[in-house]
């Protein structure tokens, strides 16, 4: 799956919900989910680490959206002029 497609689903299976929750409650159930996949990394199994790995990227993904950016905009300076 593509970041734009990734975009897309997110904001089809919980676009409406997540504006009425908010950035700053997304930004908090992205860092709760940063912290589940770093204890996942650390102790968990592969299946665990997959799990965590795809709840950041629908909450990053989320967090995008309602703030108007595409990820694909956001990662290309890593293509262009890498830092």
């Amino acid at each position: 799956m593509k970041l734009d497609e990734v975009q897309t689903l997110m904001e089809e299976l919980y676009g409406a919900a997540d504006r009425e929750r908010g950035v700053p409650s997304t930004v908090a159930w992205l860092c709760e989910e940063l912290g589940e996949l770093a204890q996942a990394v650390r102790k968990g199994t592969r299946e665990q680490q997959v799990h965590e790995f795809g709840d950041v990227m629908a909450w990053l993904a989320s967090l995008a959206n309602q703030c108007d950016i595409s990820l694909d905009d956001a990662m290309a300076r890593y293509r262009e002029n890498p830092p």
